[in-house]
């Protein structure tokens, strides 16, 4: 009895083990497929509220754009009535009016004066986030990686390329929600996790022309 009982525990294991290994190599090519992801290949659901917001603004980028100075097919929507916590850098696609990618982004420490609402100023040294249009400029390397010069083109922003408000990321800035959490702050900077900087570089380097970077509140 006790040796039939050891053959048949060795009979379960090899029948487990032929399984998993014909379930294996059954499979292996769904495993090994490269998946690809192409730059507009994304949609990215957002709630009503916010997806109303970013289509007002992409129409008024729309109007602002009829010299067809900057890229007509895609602009970055930066929306700062969402906490930080929550994704509220949207790539979106103009054509489609669509959401294609969104990711989490910074404000500046300056505008957080410890109530619900964030402060915005142009002022140089007050770390402060700066609201509007923003022209997106050549790549660099500085002290944070690559990173993006930003030209303010409203009053509300004019001195950006002064103040040294780039486009760049940090390890700080999670990937992933962390909302009610709110996330790490800047010095006025729209700062990005480095995997979202990437995806958004494809964009910039695909473009012909410079690509709109609106933040709003």
């Amino acid at each position: 009895m006790k040796y039939l009982m050891k053959a048949f525990v060795s009979f379960l294991l090899l029948l487990v083990t032929a399984s998993a290994l014909g379930y294996f190599f059954w499979y292996k090519p769904k495993f090994n497929h490269k998946i690809k992801h192409p730059v507009s290949s994304k949609h990215v659901d957002v709630n009503a509220a916010t997806l109303m917001r970013l289509k007002q603004k992409a129409a008024q980028f729309k109007v602002y754009n009829q010299s067809d100075e900057y890229d007509p097919a895609y602009c970055f929507l930066i929306d700062m009535k969402i906490a930080s916590g929550q994704k509220r850098f949207f790539v979106y696609n103009l054509e489609k009016d669509s959401v294609e990618a969104a990711g989490l982004v910074t404000h500046g420490s300056g505008s957080d004066k410890g109530t619900a609402a964030l402060y915005f100023s142009n002022t140089p040294n007050s770390n402060c986030t700066s609201l509007g249009k923003y022209k997106i400029g050549g790549s660099y390397n500085g002290k944070f990686g690559l990173a993006f010069k930003l030209y303010g083109l409203d009053k509300t922003n004019s001195k950006a390329f002064d103040r040294f408000v780039v486009l760049h990321s940090h390890g700080c800035v999670p990937e992933e929600e962390v909302y009610p959490l709110p996330i790490c702050e800047s010095w006025g900077c729209p700062t990005v996790s480095p995997t979202f900087l990437t995806v958004l570089k494809k964009y910039i380097d695909k473009a012909d022309k410079p690509i709109i970077l609106w933040i709003y509140y």
